[in-house]
């Protein structure tokens, strides 16, 4: 199993670019591998807004460099992820599927 983030861009954004230090907002879809989604900010209809040294390890990872109006797809392991012990919805040592759109960078890097 891989021990890496693995992003990638299925549309490159042309906006403000997010770095380690940026809070987000973003839509995203949270899926298993098998398919089974357990989060959707857009099920919610609201975005959400983060500081991405606050959240897992491999949105702190796979975010940065996404610029504003992009879509990435990354793929979290689980020790970049919540490992042994997760939420409910998430079985433990899942490797873990978002689908993420930036809306809006602030902090360092833009906005």
């Amino acid at each position: 199993m891989a021990d890496t983030v693995y992003t990638e861009d299925v549309v490159v954004g042309e906006g403000a670019e997010a770095t380690g230090d940026s809070s987000v907002t973003v839509h995203y879809l949270g899926v298993l591998t098998d398919g089974t989604s357990f989060d959707s900010s857009w099920e919610r209809g609201e975005p959400i807004t983060f500081a991405l040294d606050s959240v897992i390890e491999g949105w702190a990872e796979g975010i940065p460099g996404m610029k504003v109006g992009g879509r990435r797809v990354l793929v979290i392991p689980p020790d970049q992820a919540y490992g042994s012990s997760p939420p409910p919805g998430i079985p433990p040592d899942a490797t873990l599927v978002f689908v993420v759109d930036l809306i809006d960078v602030q902090g360092t890097g833009g906005g």
